[in-house]
């Protein structure tokens, strides 16, 4: 009797029959064999290596994966679906960077580590062959690609890279994807990452939790440290460069922990931070929640400090209006291009400024040690108009927990009633006034700015609950109405 490999080679040569491989002109099943061969070099796990045999059986021929499931089980198909890049129903002529994008996040949101070993093996096989053909034509070679830049093919294989870096950089599959796009992309990688390395593995079991935002969790690792666990689909270099901008804000003037090293904990990344006696400021509203107005002061006058430190071009921050701007086209646009394209007109009117924007300004991301704030969440640090930061705060106050008061309760740690409080004390100590019609002005142009965000975070996922597309339903009406109604952003 056949064992599943056995039948899975048989299948997939089958299927795969009179396809060839470009380039090379080889049967195209060549390639998944190989991927299997990879694969036996990182696990013994008969569902991974049978699922790199199938791996482009959906993609590529008029298998199904119903049939896969029939043959060789749900895991298997489900491993198979993870590799397969998602079909645009409603947008044929999808471009090659957005089909990328679309397929990466089922990597990013994997928690199965077969999906981690099926996309390196692929990957690393993809890129052998043109490493191959690169050798022998060059910066020729492109022409040939469905995608023709160079850039965009690095972006794309250094992406998958990082994602697959903290489970599998002990693997000689890693090391060699490594050597490869090194070879390419000169400088892509240090290149320590092709040798073998270790990094310092902790655990968060039985330690508090402290803090909580948008790119992972922070726990009290003893009584001087903290340890922020970032979330799975944070790379290496995500963490590398957070602790990077940490120190250059610090030298700008931003009040900022700096982390003293990059850890794992777990399947994840971890950054540790000397912390003494210090916890949240959203810790602090939950105990006391009457002393919101005095935290939200406090919060007010940070973010003047940072909105007035002013940087050069030199200082290389990227844009805060391109982060709106993605806020827009990679959600709002999915819904109504029209209304997308007016949304985009009107983050135009905001003023260009050379001053700070910290791009993740919340309770959650500022600690109070000896009664002084001190931010740790530094990656998302920018250039531009303040506009960008309150309407993050409307965002995360208001917008979060208009339709689920838990998830702001879950987020902050505290009520949603308290957090509206926040934001209206807040507005009112930052733009130092008590003018009802200015405030509410801000308020309604900051609210079309998060509701679009809030769009582009359903839409990050690849399938939307019946819940969450009511949701981006209801947020695209109330865009509509302020956008018909507003001629700027600005204040």
């Amino acid at each position: 009797m056949m064992n599943r490999l056995e039948e899975a080679i048989i299948y997939a040569t089958i299927l795969h029959q009179g396809k060839i491989r470009k380039f090379r002109g080889n049967p195209f099943i060549l390639h998944p064999i190989e991927v299997a061969q990879i694969l036996s070099t990182i696990t013994d796990d008969e569902e991974v290596i049978t699922a790199g045999i199938l791996h482009d059986i959906v993609e590529g021929t008029d298998g199904t994966l119903e049939e896969l499931e029939k043959r060789f089980g749900k895991r298997v198909a489900a491993l198979v679906d993870s590799d397969s890049e998602p079909r645009f129903e409603s947008d044929r002529s999808a471009s090659w960077k957005r089909r990328k994008e679309e397929a990466l996040l089922v990597l990013k949101n994997s928690t199965d580590v077969g999906v981690q070993m099926l996309w390196l093996a692929d990957t690393l096989a993809n890129i052998r062959s043109i490493a191959g053909i690169y050798s022998e034509r060059g910066e020729a070679l492109w022409a040939a690609l469905d995608q023709s830049d160079p850039d965009m093919q690095r972006w794309y294989y250094q992406s998958v890279a990082e994602l697959v870096e903290l489970q599998l950089n002990k693997t000689g599959a890693f090391k060699e994807l490594v050597k490869h796009i090194n070879f390419i992309w000169p400088g892509t990688f240090d290149s320590d990452k092709a040798r073998y390395k270790k990094y310092k593995e902790v655990s968060v079991e039985g330690c508090r939790l402290i803090g909580r935002g948008a790119k992972g969790d922070v726990y009290r690792y003893d009584d001087e440290l903290v340890i922020k666990v970032f979330n799975r689909n944070n790379t290496y270099h995500d963490v590398e460069r957070e602790i990077s901008l940490s120190r250059k804000a610090f030298i700008m003037g931003i009040p900022t922990a700096i982390s003293f090293g990059i850890v794992s904990v777990g399947s994840r990344y971890g950054a540790m931070y000397e912390l003494v006696d210090s916890a949240t400021v959203s810790k602090y509203i939950a105990a006391n929640p009457a002393q919101v107005e005095t935290y939200a002061r406090m919060m007010a006058e940070l973010a003047q400090t940072i909105h007035s430190i002013e940087v050069s071009e030199e200082d290389g921050f990227p844009s805060a209006g391109e982060r709106l701007r993605n806020y827009v086209s990679r959600g709002l646009a999915y819904e109504d291009e029209a209304l997308a394209e007016r949304c985009l007109e009107l983050i135009d009117t905001l003023p260009a400024r050379n001053t700070m924007i910290h791009g993740d300004f919340h309770t959650g991301n500022v600690f109070l040690q000896g009664g002084e704030p001190l931010l740790i969440d530094m990656d998302r640090l920018s250039t531009g108009h303040p506009m960008a930061e309150i309407s993050s705060l409307y965002y995360f106050y208001v917008v979060l927990g208009q339709h689920d008061p838990s998830v702001i309760e879950n987020f902050m740690g505290f009520s949603r009633e308290t957090a509206r409080q926040f934001f209206d004390f807040f507005l009112r100590f930052y733009l130092n006034t008590e003018d009802e019609n200015r405030l509410w002005e801000v308020t309604e142009k900051s609210s079309l700015l998060a509701y679009a965000r809030m769009i582009h975070r359903c839409r990050k996922k690849s399938v939307l609950s019946e819940k969450e597309k009511e949701l981006v339903r209801d947020y695209t009406v109330r865009i509509a109405a302020l956008a018909e109604k507003l001629d700027t952003l600005a204040f």
